[in-house]
């Protein structure tokens, strides 16, 4: 017979397990109990009218980006939003266009990752200006000092770039050859990693830079630039990555021309990533948490519309979105939580 002490215990036991997996939602996205979903997006003030929101990212070719948009739609859903969508292309120019056919129409809220600081700043500013709520994702739109959005979401680059490159010194034993292929290089994001890359690399003086050459997120660039890195040099050590997708991308080559012996490093810890490590194809990620990102920015966009939350007061005008280094150590436990909650 159960008496009702063990019935409080076993439902306190209950409320505190969702609340558990709700939290990890609530920062991350989906795989999680849909009615505890609701029930936090009510009290985490969800809109009872319909709002609009437009949200544009690189490029959806990107793995992080296609992720980013998955996660946007699905907390849209949760809190009343209808998520409009603008694909940046992995273009300047492209997105560019798109920001402006966005600030020609009527939004109660958008959310931008930029594909370079400072192309989109006429545009978004005149979105500003109209009272439509900004939040920017990921790399700056403009400094931000210089423009008046509502909040940055964004990961620490420069952490990411100088642990993933600690991790590959490390596998090297401080010695040896080692490149960087990087991002597009007005991302800001691709700015932090490259002086997080550099800020470890400075400290070991056996180890040479053989190549920083950009590559733009694009894994045709990369498979150009790799055949011409394994033609030129004999030995790479070490090479890290500012995504995944180019790291990957560069594997492909180096799994043609028999050379996979090099240590590869990249950042997002995508679930094609993780199998990487898992594999032994990579070495190591690092998470950035693209859902998150994402889903904070609708979060941060209805408060801002629903509840009035103002920057500084109510909502910080940065907001740091970390995630761990991911090896061979934890590659599966990472996966696993990917695959529960895409933290």
């Amino acid at each position: 017979m159960t008496d009702a002490k063990t019935n409080v215990s076993t439902d306190r036991r209950k409320l505190i397990q969702a609340s558990a997996a709700g939290a990890a939602a609530l920062f991350g996205g989906f795989g999680f109990n849909p009615l505890i979903a609701s029930a936090m997006a009510k009290e985490a003030g969800r809109s009872e009218k319909p709002l609009k929101a437009a949200f544009s990212n690189a490029g959806l070719q990107a793995t992080w980006c296609a992720q980013g948009k998955q996660a946007a739609e699905y907390w849209g859903k949760l809190f009343n939003v209808d998520v409009t969508w603008f694909d940046g292309q992995l273009d300047a120019v492209k997105q560019r266009a798109a920001i402006d056919d966005m600030a020609s129409q009527k939004w109660d809220f958008v959310a931008i990752q930029a594909f370079g600081i400072g192309t989109l700043t006429a545009p978004v500013n005149k979105m500003i200006d109209a009272g439509i709520p900004v939040i920017d994702m990921d790399t700056l739109i403009a400094p931000l000092d210089t423009i008046n959005v509502l909040t940055f979401l964004a990961p620490d680059n420069e952490f990411m770039g100088a642990s993933v490159t600690q991790a590959l010194v490390n596998a090297i034993n401080g010695e040896g050859t080692i490149t960087m292929t990087q991002g597009a290089l007005g991302h800001t994001g691709a700015q932090g990693r490259a002086k997080g890359f550099h800020s470890v690399v400075s400290k070991f003086p056996k180890i040479q830079v053989l190549d920083e050459e950009p590559a733009d997120w694009d894994v045709t660039k990369v498979a150009r630039i790799w055949e011409t890195l394994l033609t030129k040099y004999p030995k790479i050590d070490a090479a890290f990555f500012h995504n995944d997708d180019m790291a990957l991308a560069a594997y492909k080559v180096m799994q043609a021309k028999g050379r996979t012996e090099t240590k590869i490093g990249g950042v997002d810890a995508m679930p094609p990533a993780i199998k990487a490590v898992q594999d032994g194809q990579m070495y190591a990620t690092v998470r950035n948490p693209s859902c998150r990102i994402h889903g904070g920015a609708i979060i941060a966009g209805v408060q801002a519309v629903v509840g009035g939350a103002k920057t500084g007061t109510d909502i910080p005008k940065n907001i740091v979105a970390d995630g761990p280094v991911v090896t061979k150590a934890n590659a599966d436990g990472m996966l696993w939580m990917e695959g529960q909650f895409l933290i």
